[in-house]
């Protein structure tokens, strides 16, 4: 979000409940209909200069995007993360287990041409500043 405001771009957070088809009991949280969503964003998307915060990417279509951001955690540090988010034993390790397996990268690339997904670490407040100094050049330079 901050990113965005900084930038002059528009925020999206593909999470609302409209676009949901149910709610999945094991993992606490509603299940996207992705249809639903890909109609609901094309409009949006289609001009540019929007941000899409979202944690896959896999069936978005490629034309969307100039740049896919995939943020880093260590593992300790996601881990207290999410116990702070309360989230259950199950969807904890879940998580836990695709940032160890480069789950979110490895769908990132193959879903993307190379040269446009970048990891950044996201461990400290002074990392995700160094991100978003480094995202507000990335838009500056994308923008002229």
């Amino acid at each position: 979000a901050d990113f965005a405001a900084r930038c002059g771009l528009r925020l999206h957070r593909p999470q609302r409940e409209e676009l949901h088809d149910g709610w999945d009991s094991e993992y606490e949280c509603l299940i996207l209909d992705e249809d639903k969503l890909l109609d609901e964003m094309e409009d949006r998307v289609a001009g540019g200069g929007v941000v899409v915060d979202y944690h896959s990417c896999d069936f978005f279509p490629e034309r969307w995007f100039d740049l896919v951001v995939v943020l880093r955690v260590r593992t300790e540090v996601l881990h207290e993360r999410l116990t702070k988010r309360e989230y259950s034993q199950k969807k904890l390790n879940d998580n836990m287990q695709c940032e160890i397996m480069d789950v979110l990268l490895t769908e990132a690339k193959e879903s993307y041409k190379e040269e446009i997904v970048q990891d950044l670490p996201s461990n400290s407040i002074e990392e995700m500043e160094a991100n978003v100094q480094t995202l507000a050049k990335w838009a500056a330079d994308w923008s002229q």
